[in-house]
């Protein structure tokens, strides 16, 4: 298993809060790989500026896609532990995010869902298909 999905299990259950990053607390989506990337990496290498709900729909801003791009490693496999990248509806855009923990024999990832806290979701077609972007934590 990797590292990054034994940390990421070690969140479930926590509840969903808004832009919180703690573990047992509280955290949204980026708070949860936030959260992973401490007890992974250590230092986050940026602080996220004040988001709201809404962020970036009226303007079409990709901040969270750009921000993967500045820390993280864009990648075409699919690994426990590689972070994915959702857009929730067509042409709306990409802002949630969750880390794979398996890939068979049932497809699984680990987000932050309001309403529902940190959860262990199967990779569904509806959510599969939502998936624009794949990343893996730095290495070094």
């Amino acid at each position: 298993m990797s590292a990054a999905v034994e940390i990421a299990r070690g969140w479930l259950g926590t509840p969903y809060r808004h832009q919180a990053s703690v573990r047992g607390a509280g955290c949204d989506c980026l708070g949860l790989v936030r959260g992973v990337w401490r007890e992974f990496l250590g230092d986050e290498p940026e602080t996220p500026p004040p988001y709201g709900p809404h962020w970036s729909e009226t303007t079409g801003d990709e901040a969270l896609w750009r921000a993967a791009l500045r820390h993280l490693t864009e990648t075409t496999t699919e690994s426990p532990g590689d972070i994915l990248l959702f857009r929730m509806r067509e042409g709306a855009v990409a802002k949630h995010l969750g880390i794979r923990t398996e890939t068979a024999p049932v497809p699984r990832f680990i987000h932050a869902y309001e309403g529902h806290g940190v959860v262990e979701t199967p990779l569904s077609a509806p959510w599969a298909r939502r998936v624009v972007a794949r990343f893996a934590f730095p290495t070094s």
